[in-house]
C-alpha cells in the first residue's frame, strides 16, 4: 500500500500550515501520511494533499492554499479571512471532531464543536496569518489607547516563530543537512500547535459540551433564588461545578437578557459537604472587569471577622479584588449573594 503525501512550502514557517498538517494527521486517511516540504510545482503535483502553498483553493483536488489574489473564504457567521489552518478545519473539521471523540458527523453535539473549536481557537491562527488583529488599531489610536505592555511572547504564533531558529535535538538529522534540520524544527513546532488543539478540543468535548445542558437547568430556574435572575445556582457534580461562564454569556444572549446574572454559586467539589463559592460575573468572557463586585467592606476580610461584617455565619472569605467569595455552606453563600445584589 503506498504512503499517502502531504505537501506543504519549506522555508520560513509559521502557525497555520504548522497546524493545517498536523489537523490532517488528525483524519484515518492521513494519519500515516509522508511530509513533503518544497515549493517545487512539480514536487507538489505527486502529494495528495497541499497546504499553504500551490496557489490553489479546491477541496476536490484536496489543495488548501489562501495565497491567491483573489481568495476571499471566510469560515461561517465569520469575516477573518482563512489560512490553511482555517481552510483544513471548513472542509475536514467535522470528520476531525469525529475522529477524535467519536460523535457522528452531522449531530448536533459534533457541529457546536466544530464552530466553538474555529471560534476559540482557529480563527486566530487565520487571523494571524493574514495581518488582521484583533482590535481595529485606528479606532484604538484614536481613542488614545496605548497598550500597557508588550505581548508579543503571549501567542501561540510567536512561539511557533522561535521553531525556526530553534536548536536540533535528538539526533534529527544527518551530517548537518539544512533542509532536514528546517523540516525537523517544522515537525516540532507541529507537534507543538497540535498539542495545544488536542488539549483544547479535549476540555470542549469532555468538560464544555456536557456543562452546557446543566448550566442550561441553573439558567432556566434562576428566579428561584432571585425574583430578577440575578443569581445563578450551578447544580453540584462530582467534579464540584460545571464550567459555566462561556455558557452563560450563549443563554443571556440567545434570551435577550445579557448582563442580568450578576453572581454564580458553585460547590468546591462533590462531597456531601463541599464549601460553596460565589462568583462575580465578568462583564465579558475576556475581561477581569466584573458586572458587580461583592460589597467593598467584605473585600479582603475572612472567616469569622468577615461572618460579623456580612452578618452571615460560616464565610470564609471575599477576595481583595472583590470577584469571589466562599462560604462553608450553600445556604450562606446564597445569603451572601442575596445580599450583594442589594448593596
Amino acid at each position: 500500500m503506498s504512503t499517502l503525501t502531504i505537501g506543504t512550502h519549506n522555508g520560513h514557517f509559521h502557525a497555520d500550515e504548522a497546524l493545517a498538517v498536523y489537523l490532517l494527521r488528525l483524519l484515518p486517511q492521513y494519519a500515516q501520511t509522508a511530509l513533503i516540504r518544497t515549493r517545487d510545482p512539480a514536487q507538489l503535483a505527486t502529494c495528495d494533499v497541499v497546504v499553504d502553498v500551490g496557489g490553489v483553493h479546491s477541496h476536490e483536488q484536496s489543495r488548501y492554499d489562501h495565497h491567491q489574489r483573489e481568495f476571499a473564504a471566510v469560515f461561517p457567521g465569520s469575516a477573518t479571512k482563512l489560512s490553511s489552518a482555517g481552510l483544513v478545519w471548513l472542509h475536514h473539521g467535522r470528520g476531525i471532531v469525529s475522529s477524535v471523540t467519536g460523535l457522528e458527523v452531522g449531530s448536533a453535539d459534533c457541529e457546536m464543536l466544530w464552530r466553538k473549536l474555529y471560534d476559540d481557537f482557529i480563527e486566530a491562527f487565520d487571523a494571524n496569518d493574514n495581518g488582521i488583529s484583533a482590535y481595529d488599531s485606528k479606532a484604538l489610536k484614536a481613542a488614545g489607547i496605548e497598550k500597557r505592555f508588550a505581548d508579543k511572547g503571549f501567542s501561540i504564533a510567536s512561539v511557533v516563530n522561535r521553531f525556526n531558529h530553534a536548536p536540533v535535538v535528538n539526533g534529527a538529522t544527518e551530517n548537518g543537512n539544512a533542509a532536514k534540520e528546517e523540516d525537523a524544527r517544522f515537525l516540532r513546532a507541529s507537534a507543538f500547535v497540535g498539542e495545544q488543539f488536542s488539549l483544547e478540543l479535549n476540555d470542549r468535548f469532555t468538560s464544555w459540551l456536557p456543562a452546557r445542558a446543566l448550566v442550561k437547568q441553573a439558567f432556566t430556574s434562576r428566579q428561584k433564588y432571585d425574583a430578577k435572575g440575578r443569581i445563578l445556582v450551578v447544580p453540584q457534580t462530582p467534579d464540584g461545578g460545571a464550567p459555566w461562564a462561556d455558557h452563560l454569556y450563549t443563554l443571556e444572549k440567545e434570551n435577550g437578557c445579557e448582563g442580568q446574572v450578576l453572581y454564580v454559586l458553585f460547590a468546591e467539589n462533590g462531597e456531601p459537604d463541599s464549601k460553596w463559592r460565589i462568583r462575580a460575573v465578568s462583564v465579558g468572557p475576556e475581561s477581569f472587569e466584573n458586572r458587580k463586585s461583592l460589597p467593598e467592606a467584605w473585600r479582603g476580610v475572612r472567616d469569622e471577622e468577615l461572618a460579623g461584617v456580612a452578618g452571615i455565619p460560616g464565610c470564609v472569605f471575599v477576595h481583595a479584588s472583590g470577584f469571589i467569595g466562599g462560604n462553608v455552606t450553600f445556604e450562606g453563600a446564597l445569603e451572601m449573594a442575596k445580599k450583594a445584589v442589594e448593596v
